[in-house]
C-alpha cells in the first residue's frame, strides 16, 4: 500500500509517500521544508511533488497519515484539514497520530527518553517515552527550565538550555509518521478521530456581554 504522510506541527512543512509491505517500510519519495510560516503555502505542492517523484498519481494511495500535534494552532491546521480533504476527495481512510509518536518511532532507544518540540513562547512540546518507545502518558507543554527535571534526553535546539543528551530525529519525517499508525493500517482498523492536539487555549475568543452604559 502507498500511504501518503504528512505534518505541519513543527517548522518543518512536511509531505511523503511510504510503501507500506506486511513487514516493512520504505520511504518512496518526501519533501521537507523547513519554514514555520509556510505551511498552507507549501503543503500541497509538497504532497505534489512528492507523490510524482514516487511513480504514483493521488489515486494510488490507499491511506493517509497526519500528524495531529501537539502543535501551533495555524500550523497545525493546515496540514490537518489538507488530509482531510484528500482523505475525503479520494475516499481512503486518514489516521491522526500524535507528532511526537512519529519523532519516537525513529529514535533508536534502549533506554527511558522524552520527545520535545518547539511549541514558540519559550515553551516546549514534550512527551515521555519508555525503554520500548512506548509513550508513557499524555503530551505536556511547559518551558525547558521546568521540563529538564525530568528528562532524559531533549531534541534539537534546546539541548544547549538543558545540557541534555540529544537524540534525533528532530522533526516528524514521513517514515515515522507511517511507522506510527503502522499497525491501524496494517490491521485496517478505523481512524481515530481527527482531533489535534493544542494544549492551549487559543488566543482568540468571543467577546463578552457588552457593559451597560449609563448616563447620569
Amino acid at each position: 500500500m502507498l500511504v501518503l504522510a504528512v505534518d505541519t506541527s513543527t517548522p518543518a512543512v512536511t509531505a511523503g509517500v511510504v510503501q507500506l509491505e506486511p513487514d516493512s517500510l520504505a520511504v518512496a519519495a518526501e519533501r521537507v521544508t523547513i519554514d514555520a510560516r509556510a505551511h498552507g503555502e507549501l503543503l500541497t505542492p509538497h504532497v505534489l511533488d512528492a507523490v510524482q517523484a514516487a511513480g504514483a498519481s493521488l489515486r494510488d494511495l490507499g491511506a493517509i497519515v497526519c500528524g495531529a500535534g501537539p502543535g501551533p494552532f495555524t500550523g497545525l491546521r493546515a496540514g490537518m484539514a489538507t488530509a482531510a480533504a484528500l482523505g475525503h476527495g479520494l475516499g481512503i481512510p486518514v489516521h491522526p497520530v500524535c507528532s511526537l509518536d512519529a519523532i519516537a518511532a525513529e529514535v533508536v532507544h534502549g533506554e527511558p527518553f522524552l520527545v520535545v518540540t518547539d511549541a514558540r513562547r519559550r515553551e516546549v512540546y514534550w512527551a515521555e517515552y519508555d525503554a520500548d518507545g512506548k509513550r508513557v502518558g499524555e503530551p505536556a507543554v511547559q518551558s525547558p527550565a521546568e521540563l529538564v527535571t525530568t528528562a532524559e534526553a531533549a531534541a534539537g535546539h534546546f539541548a544547549d538550555k538543558t545540557g541534555l543528551r540529544v537524540l534525533q530525529p528532530e522533526f516528524p519525517s514521513p517514515l515515522g509518521l507511517v511507522a506510527a499508525a503502522s499497525h491501524a493500517l496494517r490491521s485496517g482498523a478505523e481512524p481515530a478521530p481527527m482531533t489535534p492536539l493544542y494544549l492551549r487555549r487559543p488566543d482568540a475568543v468571543e467577546p463578552g456581554a457588552r457593559k451597560r452604559v449609563t448616563t447620569p
